[in-house]
């Protein structure tokens, strides 16, 4: 009898410590599942954020660094240049990345990087307990905006992709989700083709992860998943907002001065 299923050996056969219905986990197995299929596990180096995944090296069974909060892009960016042979995946939550990292994450991007950046928007700050997030919804509940974020007093959340594809360098940039299987199923395939472009030496790529985070937006898992497809999906759409495979110039992807593009 043949299996459909098989643990990931890239992945630690450890208790997880994340909650019941978050997304983390998921991807984490995703990771696993494509760093087997690409058989590069000797060659990926992981930074581990601040945040809730900063254990994310307790789970996936590679080499990896916990960088300073919000400085993952940085040290991936040290990473990669000392080490250019190797497929460096710098993974980071919402706060970790748009928050207090916003300058890396922007600059390491502009840059072009060789570098697979991972980016989990579950839109609130995990581990320090519920508080707003750059990517909470106008409106939503949070342990600092109890009567829903207000865009007039905070602004308005930041969508990662849409700023990123504003820039020249990045090579490829997608958004995808994790709130049922078939859209598991795009956000690995899309994990495998950032990676796939980093190995063949194209340049910065960037997936964005819609995930769950049931207990601190305080309902159950199932609802959270409905969450994510009804509340998170209409302000942060998901598809591929750049996938340049052959590479681009500076030139070719900038406007010229007085030239309307289309």
């Amino acid at each position: 009898m043949s299996k459909k299923y098989e643990f990931p050996k890239s992945m630690n056969d450890v208790p997880t410590h994340y909650c019941g219905g978050c997304g983390h986990g998921i991807v984490h197995k995703l990771i696993a599942q494509v760093i087997d299929e690409m058989n590069i596990q000797q060659d990926v180096l992981l930074v581990a954020p601040v945040g809730c995944a900063v254990y994310a090296y307790n789970y996936i069974n590679v080499d990896s660094c916990e960088a300073a909060h919000g400085r993952a892009p940085a040290v991936a960016t040290g990473m990669k240049r000392v080490h250019p042979d190797k497929l460096v995946i710098s993974y980071q939550g919402d706060g970790d990345l748009l928050a207090i990292g916003t300058g890396e994450t922007v600059h390491a991007a502009n840059r072009g990087e060789n570098i697979t950046v991972i980016f989990i928007n579950n839109a609130i700050y995990g581990m320090t307990g519920g508080q707003m997030a750059p990517t909470s919804l106008v409106g939503q509940v949070t342990k600092t905006t109890p009567f829903g974020r207000n865009a007039d007093e905070v602004g308005y959340p930041i969508r990662a992709c849409e700023l990123l594809n504003t820039l020249v360098e990045p090579k490829y940039i997608e958004r995808c989700a994790v709130y049922d299987v078939p859209h598991i199923n795009k956000t690995k395939a899309a994990i495998k083709k950032a990676l796939t472009y980093q190995k063949e030496g194209k340049g910065y790529s960037f997936v964005e992860v819609l995930s769950m985070c049931p207990t601190n937006w305080g309902v159950a898992p199932t609802v959270a998943a409905d969450w994510v497809k009804d509340q998170m999906e209409p302000y942060y759409p998901l598809g591929v907002f750049r996938d340049v495979p052959g590479g681009v110039t500076p030139e070719a992807a900038t406007p010229k001065a007085g030239v309307v593009t289309k």
